[in-house]
């Protein structure tokens, strides 16, 4: 007798229709500020593969965006040619002389300067593609020597300018000093700084770009002396800002008159006071804003992550007493963060991660929006997405009655941030809340809600209002879109069921 096979066609709730209003909103080839054709075949084959048509759509114009519009300047060691966003102007480019190593400058998208975290996040989804396309890998390096650079410009600015008569920056009544002579100080502000926010998860990124770019490449090239200075400084500094606040000896201040918002200035220019724990200081966090207590826990978090990953590239390259040093480094942060940052919180009824603490006895419980948070410590390699103490945190996060920073409404949910204010839920948060879930229903309920908000751009933004996703901030917003990007790569790996329509179609 014949066997009969039962064949169930299993489809995703993601799976909606054969057709979609989704438009194609990438620049046309010519007008790209950097090609390459195995980024994009790979874009083009992934997104065939995808089940829905409005996810593949929004995938399309999402992962390429920071190669497609970002790359304001790139020029190839020996060349004394550029290519980026700026040649489309005459004289806008920085001056090019014979330079010795590639060299890349990275904008955030509509702001027209390079953020340390920014551009790191914004190139990571390129990086597994490197060692396919040799133009790709150059640009890559050249931004690991511009970042290096800019460390060693000045290790407490978060962005900076192209050169010293290319950029501008809007921050002018920016007050903020270093040391100087006899105990005095002067003003920090230099034309290559746009601004000049001390943020520990910058030195971080730094760090994080060069960790990436050699475990994808091999290539230890960029791991040059100029390189090996830029993680000296970025030690140094980590260290000194371990230090209780009464003790920098104005190391670092920052005060933005111009402003009225309370957290682009630091109260008296150091911000508040904070006892030595062995955590490192923050000014600000990757919003930008200013910290309430001084220890940024996700900050932190990360710095122990990309400490132990910058020891095992000095391993390699011989640099074996610095390597030792940013060993220890990363064991006194991990430690601190264990015994002053792990704290009972009474709704969840267990420990938690804070947010923010000063080594006094008092903790921060919120969470934002930005990378590093408390929500993306899984994805950020600090912690598994199944260790208890971040399962009580992120339903601590997940929640408006424990996190002020958390909003529902008609249009969607998600966590916010002090930086866009109340009621407003930002992509990245949702993104994220996908990154560290095993839940299939949660995972679709995020690219549900992803693919709802984009206000008919077809891009990721900032923010949107709770209630109306029509109501969005920044509508170029390059470091949403690749981390949007990354996410649908990373299911159709971990999760293909959720994404690829060949994976929809199971015998049983």
């Amino acid at each position: 007798e014949p066997t009969t096979m039962r064949v169930a066609v299993i489809l995703s709730p993601l799976l909606v229709s054969g057709t979609t209003d989704c438009q194609p909103m990438r620049p046309p080839a010519d007008q790209r500020t950097f090609r390459s054709d195995v980024v994009d075949k790979a874009v083009d084959d992934l997104a065939a593969k995808l089940a829905d048509p409005t996810l593949a759509c929004i995938f399309k114009n999402a992962f390429p965006n920071c190669l497609d519009t970002t790359i304001y300047q790139f020029s190839k060691a020996g060349s004394t040619e550029s290519v980026g966003r700026c040649s489309a102007t005459p004289g806008e480019c920085g001056v090019v002389q014979n330079q010795t190593k590639d060299d890349a400058f990275v904008v955030t998208g509509d702001i027209p300067a390079m953020w340390l975290r920014d551009s790191m996040n914004q190139v990571l989804p390129y990086i597994r593609f490197a060692k396919q396309d040799p133009q790709l890998q150059a640009l890559l390096r050249g931004l690991v020597h511009r970042q290096a650079a800019q460390i060693l410009t000045d290790v407490y600015a978060n962005a900076h300018n192209i050169d010293r008569s290319t950029g501008q920056t809007p921050n002018t009544g920016d007050h903020t000093s270093k040391p100087s002579y006899l105990g005095t100080t002067v003003s920090a502000m230099t034309p290559l700084i746009f601004e000049r926010k001390y943020e520990l998860d910058s030195l971080c990124a730094f760090l994080k770009l060069g960790a990436e770019y050699v475990r994808a490449t091999g290539d230890v090239s960029a791991l040059d002396a100029q390189w090996v200075q830029a993680v000296r400084t970025v030690v140094a500094t980590m260290r000194s800002q371990q230090t209780e606040t009464a003790d920098d000896e104005g190391i670092y201040s920052f005060q933005r008159c111009s402003s009225c918002e309370p957290t682009d200035t630091l109260s008296h220019g150091v911000g508040f006071p904070g006892a030595r724990t062995g955590m490192v200081r923050s000014a600000f966090r990757p919003s930008d804003d200013a910290t309430q207590y001084p220890f940024l826990v996700p900050a932190n978090a990360m710095a122990v992550v990309e400490l132990r990953a910058t020891k095992e590239l000095l391993d390699q390259i011989g640099e074996s007493e610095l390597a030792k040093d940013v060993d220890t480094l990363a064991s006194e942060i991990d430690s601190a963060i264990r015994a002053v940052a792990v704290v009972p919180h009474k709704s969840a009824a267990t420990d938690v991660f804070a947010y923010e603490v000063d080594g006094y006895g008092n903790s921060y419980h919120m969470d934002d929006a930005n990378v590093p948070s408390l929500l993306s410590l899984p994805y950020l390699g600090y912690v598994p997405a199944n260790d208890t103490t971040y399962g009580a945190t992120r339903r601590i996060v997940l929640n408006t009655t424990t996190n002020p920073y958390y909003f529902e409404g008609a249009a969607g949910s998600g966590v916010g941030s002090p930086h866009t204010g109340l009621g407003r839920p930002w992509h990245m948060s949702i993104i994220m809340q996908a990154m560290t879930s095993d839940s299939d229903e949660e995972i679709q309920s995020c690219l549900k809600l992803l693919k709802a908000t984009t206000a008919s751009k077809w891009f990721m933004h900032e923010s949107f209002w709770k209630d109306d996703s029509d109501n969005f901030s920044r509508p170029w917003f390059s470091w949403a879109n690749s981390l949007f990007g990354e996410l649908i790569w990373r299911l159709s790996e971990t999760k293909p069921h959720l994404v690829l329509a060949s994976e929809q179609i199971k015998v049983l």
